[in-house]
């Protein structure tokens, strides 16, 4: 059954279209589909559109709780006309009629101007949104700043009573493999490379964590600049040469996944436990793999993602492995592989 909405919440009996404002980036996505997935669950009537940036909207294309997915071109909208090119791209969000909610999952200025073009008479969006966007908003929701994405925001959901209280579920499109690739059995997929400051491993150590793993092979995955990597036989380089789908498949087919915290490290958290996420200054309770049964590194240590908490001796190093914790860490996949 559904919960009812916050005491002072509002009337949303004839709700019939929600506008889901998050259009980036990859590891923000998937940590909003949970709350999608509520709304839906409890009010299956409802039409969901959401705002994504191009890049990522093979995620959402097709999804069973979303109904259309609009593409926000935000490389195409800059300049010194920025103003009007978003004026004249935001009438796309009326059409065909404005929403009668739009949720601000993103929390800035820019996304809480998307949600006021929309035209929707309900705007509701987080406390700890920044840049001003709060103020754009008619529905301010509390939220714990610490909390981990997921949990914040399904407060959304909760608190306007599109919530029936069941465990958060995270539903991705099918997986593909890429074309002409054939993948070694009982691999360990390894992504690298992160898109955050101080997040990714240098060459030297995924050479070295590659040998580490043997014998299991290594099917490398990720967006990076051209590499000239030295990889031990056996090991497959698909380094931008899978798109979002075939990502999920290569996922689904791994024996064992190590990722550095990355949009790439929740998508393989919502899609199984065999997970290693490597952490250098980001906070796993806020960021780290949402399932508990996840494991996380950070600061030389490895723990279940649900009991990692910090360690008042070493919390302050906040570094990528060196080479000790490499071989650590390799040792303590190739033992998760023989269980």
């Amino acid at each position: 059954m559904p919960r009812p909405p916050s005491a002072d919440g509002p009337d949303l009996s004839g709700l019939r279209s929600v506008l889901v404002v998050k259009p980036s980036s990859l590891g923000d996505i998937v940590h909003t589909l949970p709350a999608v997935a509520q709304i839906k669950r409890v009010r299956p009537d409802l039409r969901i559109r959401w705002v994504a940036n191009p890049e990522w909207i093979p995620l959402l294309e097709g999804h069973p709780d979303i109904d259309a997915v609009i593409p926000f071109p935000r490389r195409q909208l800059g300049g010194w006309n920025a103003p009007l090119k978003f004026w004249k791209w935001s009438r796309c969000l009326r059409v065909p009629e404005p929403p009668d909610l739009a949720i601000d999952f993103q929390g800035l200025l820019r996304s809480a101007a998307i949600a006021r073009r929309s035209g929707a008479p309900l705007i509701a969006g987080l406390s700890d949104a920044r840049e001003g966007a709060r103020f754009l908003y008619h529905r301010v929701v509390p939220v714990d700043p610490s909390a981990h994405a997921v949990d914040r925001y399904l407060r959304l959901p909760r608190d306007l009573g599109l919530d029936d209280g069941a465990p958060p579920a995270f539903r991705l499109p099918p997986g593909t493999l890429p074309e002409g690739i054939t993948l070694p059995e009982r691999f360990v997929l390894l992504h690298p490379f992160s898109r955050g400051p101080g997040k990714s491993l240098d060459i030297p150590s995924v050479q070295r964590l590659c040998r580490a793993l043997a014998p299991h092979p290594v099917v490398l995955v990720g967006k990076t600049d051209p590499l000239d990597l030295d990889l031990p036989p056996g090991s497959v380089d698909l380094l931008n040469r899978t798109g979002l789908r075939d990502l999920i498949g290569v996922m689904e087919a791994a024996r064992f996944i190590v990722s550095v915290d990355s949009g790439p490290m929740h998508i393989a958290a919502a899609l199984r436990s065999d997970l290693l996420s490597l952490h250098a200054w980001s906070d796993p309770r806020k960021v780290g793999p949402y399932r508990r049964d996840a494991w996380v590194w950070k600061n030389k240590r490895i723990t279940r993602a649900g009991d990692w908490s910090p360690d008042p001796e070493t919390e302050t190093a906040n570094a990528l492995p060196d080479d000790a914790c490499l071989d650590a860490i390799a040792a303590f996949v190739v033992e998760r592989m023989g269980t």
